[in-house]
């Protein structure tokens, strides 16, 4: 490694941990500024919009660059990945109604009219596209189309379109029935085990039992997910109508190719 990018190791910027090797700390570390993520360096970027690639709006750990470094890195894909933060209007961070194989609780993007907050957009080339899809079986990925959803770069670029992970399962509600907030996973898992005995039976009765047991156990995962639709926990993230009928990872079948929007002159 280039002695002058010593600073921006991943390690150097305290963004080297990752949800999959400690479930309690999802979403991960996000970084503070946008960079160019290249194997393990977090680089300065020399601009922020790129027409060659797809723009994800990554609402959980594809915004941790440990996180997306080893998706990437285990389907042999070593490309470097633009991450770009961004102001964006209309979307919330819901909890996902599904128990991951990794022992935590995913989130996933809810609408939420008029909100505003940062995120990081991801601008994924085809091959790094398809890695990212593979990643999430959960969920769907739709595009967040403007007017209805604002995207707006550092440098006040507004992209017309960006596409998202919308969980197959729904999210859970709040108990007023509205979409809830994420709050981080201790304090998620431990509300969760608190209020609901089935949960407990299942997963014990602290958080770090639940990752515990639920870590590469699909049956109890599966189990888990029922036990939210049983109890009557969770309800729409509002974006279910942006779904299509087909597999996201094939919607140039449907004559949107994913990206398409950047890549017309």
């Amino acid at each position: 490694m280039d002695a002058r990018h010593a600073h921006r190791t991943l390690e150097a910027l305290g963004l080297a941990g990752s949800p999959r090797d400690q479930p309690l700390s999802y979403p991960g570390a996000w970084p503070s500024e946008s960079g160019l993520l290249d194997g393990d360096l977090l680089l300065p970027l020399d601009r922020l919009s790129y027409r060659d690639r797809t723009p994800v709006l990554a609402v959980g750990s594809n915004a941790s660059p440990a996180q997306l470094r080893y998706k990437l890195a285990v389907s042999g894909v070593r490309s470097a990945v633009p991450m770009v933060k961004s102001r964006v209007t209309g979307v919330e961070v819901g909890v996902s109604a599904h128990v991951s194989l990794l022992g935590y609780m995913s989130a996933s993007p809810v609408e939420a009219p008029g909100r505003e907050r940062e995120l990081f957009v991801i601008w994924l080339d085809d091959a790094q596209l398809a890695v990212v899809d593979a990643t999430e079986p959960n969920y769907d990925r739709v595009a967040l189309s403007a007017p209805r959803f604002r995207v707006e770069l550092e440098n006040g670029e507004t992209l017309p379109e960006v596409f998202s992970y919308v969980n197959r399962h729904g999210v859970l509600h709040d108990g007023t029935g509205a979409p809830r907030g994420h709050p981080g996973q201790r304090a998620l898992i431990s509300e969760l085990l608190a209020g609901s005995p089935a949960l407990r039976n299942l997963f014990g009765v602290t958080p770090e039992e639940f990752v515990a047991r639920a870590r590469a156990d699909a049956g109890l995962c599966d189990r888990g997910t029922r036990v939210f639709a049983e109890e009557k926990m969770v309800t729409r993230s509002g974006l279910e109508d942006l779904r299509c009928d087909e597999d996201p990872g094939t919607a140039s079948r449907a004559g949107h190719r994913p990206g398409e929007a950047w890549r017309r002159p």
